[in-house]
């Protein structure tokens, strides 16, 4: 996975388009594009990051998540969509919207506080914690 993270954008594009139904891939795409700290760059990564969160959604309603309750990022295959939460998050406040920020940031407390901790702590997630790029 360190491979995927230190992807460019043209192979992270690549990379995406071979997986669309993964959050991590969408994740990453959208903190690539929160580090280009740019206007154009925070609005894609707002795009991206919410593409990634509703294929989490997706996915964590199919393993059987009601809508409610813990999403552990103990479990590898949540960090994916953790942290397009997060990237959500973070772009929303970039881009003004106070409280899209604030609902993601509850959100990812509720649904993890280590993940909080984890992804609170960085200017970007850190890339090294996946094995698969096709991982949820």
């Amino acid at each position: 996975m360190t491979e995927l993270a230190d992807s460019d954008h043209d192979r992270l594009i690549e990379i995406v388009s071979a997986h669309p139904a993964s959050s991590m891939c969408w994740a990453l795409l959208a903190e690539a594009s929160l580090s280009l700290d740019t206007a154009e760059g925070d609005v894609a990564a707002y795009a991206y990051a919410r593409t990634g969160y509703h294929r989490g959604l997706d996915a964590l309603r199919r393993a059987g998540w009601k809508g409610a309750g813990p999403i552990p990022w103990e479990h590898a295959p949540n960090r994916g969509f953790l942290r397009a939460l997060w990237a959500l998050g973070e772009a929303a406040e970039r881009i003004g919207d106070q409280e899209e920020f604030e609902r993601c940031s509850q959100f990812l407390r509720d649904s993890s506080e280590t993940a909080y901790q984890e992804l609170s702590r960085q200017p970007e997630a850190s890339s090294a914690e996946h094995s698969d790029p096709a991982a949820r």
